[in-house]
């Protein structure tokens, strides 16, 4: 998404509260690589076949990058014949990826898309198909630019649906969604369960029976949510294990959040206000260092 922190924001020291509700978790040192200029605007990050993909969003190319783990380097460029309105989300299940055409900012799209890309050494253009949805609790479609709660950023694919987390702007939450890959015609979504993160949720990621969500709030204060699945596909049961990451001033705007058996991958795009330049960087945490 388009950066949206106000300037004052660089004048304003952190503002924790008297209880906190997270640890502190400084990812500065688990930085593994400045990524390229190509995808400075990444927003999103997906490990399918053990090969780690992202995308940019809106204003950029219709491409899928395949890109090293290890140096962040752009390993493949895979074009498509979409429009990229306003991608936000990559995942993927066994023989398809997914790609999340829903930023939405402002609060009135009626055009929400999940696209399924079928995969094997290459995208198999010829037989993307399109699986539109909307939120049945929206009614208002007036302009609320960054002042609504129907934006998304964050999918996971689990149990044979796509799983979307909301980004609220106004509530500071997140509403977790269903729709079923197999429909093709415009479906509601279906709501399942909600939590107030305190942060707008920019990504999600499923491992091992855990929910990853990765956010940012309006003062740069970046965040990291663990939740563990309490049943099949339900994650807000239980308190989830949250972690202050450090500021979008240096870290850049944290967009991308993935996982696989050894640790935590976590990518930002570029952040930039007229005196603070963070580059598009990706982190990889560890297992073992996360308490």
């Amino acid at each position: 998404m388009k950066q949206f922190f106000l300037l004052f924001s660089v004048f304003f020291s952190l503002s924790f509260s008297a209880q906190q509700d997270y640890e502190w978790f400084k990812i500065n040192k688990y930085r593994n690589a400045v990524l390229n200029d190509s995808i400075n605007e990444n927003s999103g990050l997906d490990f399918f076949n053990n090969r780690l993909f992202t995308l940019n969003d809106s204003g950029n190319s219709s491409e899928i990058f395949e890109i090293s783990k290890e140096t962040g380097k752009i390993e493949n460029v895979f074009k498509t014949n979409l429009v990229n309105i306003d991608w936000e989300a990559i995942t993927s299940d066994s023989s398809n990826l997914y790609v999340g055409d829903f930023g939405n900012n402002l609060g009135t799209r009626k055009d929400l898309v999940v696209h399924k890309i079928p995969f094997t050494d290459s995208l198999m253009i010829t037989k993307i198909s399109q699986h539109p949805f909307y939120y049945p609790e929206q009614v208002d479609f007036s302009p609320r630019n960054l002042n609504q709660n129907f934006d998304a950023e964050a999918m996971i694919f689990l149990n044979e649906k796509i799983h979307i987390f909301t980004k609220e702007w106004a509530a500071k939450s997140t509403t977790h969604y269903t729709i079923d890959p197999t429909i093709s015609t415009n479906q509601a979504a279906q709501k399942i369960e909600s939590y107030s993160t305190g942060y707008v949720v920019t990504d999600a990621a499923y491992y091992n029976q855990k929910l990853y969500l990765v956010g940012y709030t309006k003062n740069a204060e970046v965040y990291l949510s663990i939740f563990k699945e309490s049943e099949p596909g339900i994650f807000f049961n239980e308190k989830p294990n949250k972690y202050y990451l450090g500021s979008s001033l240096n870290l850049g705007q944290i967009e991308g959040i993935t996982v696989d058996a050894k640790g935590i991958y976590i990518s930002g795009e570029q952040f930039i206000l007229p005196i603070v330049k963070a580059k598009p960087y990706l982190y990889f945490i560890p297992f073992e260092k996360m308490k």
